[in-house]
């Protein structure tokens, strides 16, 4: 009977099958209601396409029994099996039906998940996993196809029983076992299946999740088989913290393998180094590098680094004055008030020409105020040394003939019943000789 006629058909009496929800090799996941309990169920329609006569006799027992275990226990984590009934010599499962897409569709379609939530899932999946083996029951096909990821955010692992009825079929039909990426190596090798055997498959789950593919996925079954037996997993580069965790659950050897409690204390410590660093503050932004935003920049050339530039030499200290040195002939004197005897006499000779009228002899006054002039091209600055000097000089010739004015007057005063004429003629000839004999 084809799915399309199947849609509305009756099962047990009680599950109308609506429409199918999920398919794979070993059968069709329908949505179904059940109409006892007036509730949503998904049921598993068991098929064999490879078996025939007695052997699938034998498959539907032991799949009857495997799911009957698996209803014996309950955990957040495992789908909860509420029926296994018998009809049309096929099993079929009655199933919580979890709103959900699976992990290896959410794979195909989304890629690979982040670090934090592939740990997330892990410690989800060892939960169940150990729940489970503490009733007895092994899972013996773990993959992301068996994995639910529910819209409430839950994880939850399927196909309890079913899936070991699957592969046992497969080795046994066609000698393939199952998704050859995900079964343990001595599973392949024919060894029974143990607890050590749905840890290995978690860990090729777990890098899967990360990586995007499986660790042994080489293309072809019997290739992907030999991988798993002989090569080591491929380097699992976005792993993250995770790289430890993986790498010690596929181990070939199942005694060298982590045991549970092991695989759950590495997971929390990846999970809380994870959410360590989710908190920490993050670092400041130091923006785009200039030749970013500014092309003309990258024309410019680094200079290079400047030399250490040496310590600035402290402030000579101000010399105490020594001992005062005789002054230049000509040097520049910034006081016009003059200090010698001489120069006040010479600057005074003016005031006593004018009080002696009676010598006859006068004194020009452009020769003594007026200095001898300087170079056109000289400053005022540059000029007063010379101004200095001859007023020096000016000065001595009238203290000179200030001397003998005074001289000759007094001697003319003294001087008893002489002939003015020959006096005043004596006197004017030693005043002419005086001023020819001083220097100019």
């Amino acid at each position: 009977m084809s799915d399309r006629k199947q849609d509305g058909r009756r099962i047990a009496g009680r599950y109308e099958l609506q429409e199918p929800i999920g398919r794979g090799g070993m059968g069709i996941v329908w949505r179904a209601y059940d109409e006892l309990l007036d509730r949503t169920v998904a049921v598993k329609e068991v098929r064999y396409a490879a078996a025939l006569g007695e052997e699938v006799q034998l498959l539907n027992r032991r799949t009857m029994r495997e799911a009957r275990a698996a209803a014996r226990f309950e955990h957040p984590n495992v789908i909860v099996v509420h029926d296994v009934i018998e009809e049309d010599d096929r099993p079929w499962i009655v199933m919580q039906l979890v709103p959900s897409r699976s992990l290896g569709t959410v794979i195909k379609q989304d890629g690979p998940l982040p670090p934090k939530r592939v740990v997330e899932i892990g410690l989800a999946m060892l939960d169940a996993l150990h729940r489970a083996h503490e009733a007895g029951v092994l899972h013996r096909d773990v993959k992301p196809e068996n994995v639910l990821l529910a819209h409430d955010g839950r994880v939850v692992l399927t196909d309890f029983g079913i899936a070991t009825l699957e592969t046992e079929t497969q080795l046994t039909v066609t000698g393939l076992a199952g998704t050859p990426a995900f079964i343990a190596p001595e599973r392949l090798k024919g060894l029974p299946a143990r607890r050590e055997s749905d840890l290995w498959s978690l860990g090729a789950t777990l890098y899967t999740a990360v990586e995007g593919r499986s660790p042994h996925e080489r293309g072809m079954a019997l290739a992907t088989m030999h991988a798993v037996l002989t090569d080591e997993p491929d380097p699992a580069t976005h792993s993250g913290p995770l790289a430890d965790v993986i790498s010690g659950l596929l181990v070939k050897e199942p005694v060298q393998r982590l045991s549970y409690e092991e695989t759950q204390r590495m997971l929390r410590r990846s999970l809380a180094q994870m959410n360590a660093e989710l908190l920490a503050p993050p670092l400041p932004d130091p923006g785009p590098p200039p030749t970013a935003q500014f092309p003309a920049a990258q024309e410019l050339r680094v200079p290079p680094p400047a030399e250490p530039q040496r310590p600035a030499a402290p402030p000579a200290k101000p010399k105490r004055p020594g001992p005062a040195k005789a002054r230049r002939p000509y040097a520049p004197v910034e006081d016009d008030t003059p200090t010698d005897p001489n120069l006040r006499a010479a600057a005074a000779a003016p005031a006593l020409q004018e009080a002696m009228p009676e010598t006859g002899t006068r004194i020009p006054r452009t020769q003594a105020a007026q200095p001898p002039r300087a170079p056109a091209e000289s400053t005022t600055d540059a000029a007063r040394p010379e101004q200095r000097r001859a007023g020096v000089i000016i000065a001595a010739a009238v203290a000179v003939l200030l001397v003998a004015g005074v001289g000759g007057f007094l001697g003319l005063r003294s001087a008893p019943d002489e002939d003015p004429g020959q006096d005043t003629g004596a006197h004017a000839a030693a005043v002419t000789a005086s001023t020819q004999s001083s220097p100019d």
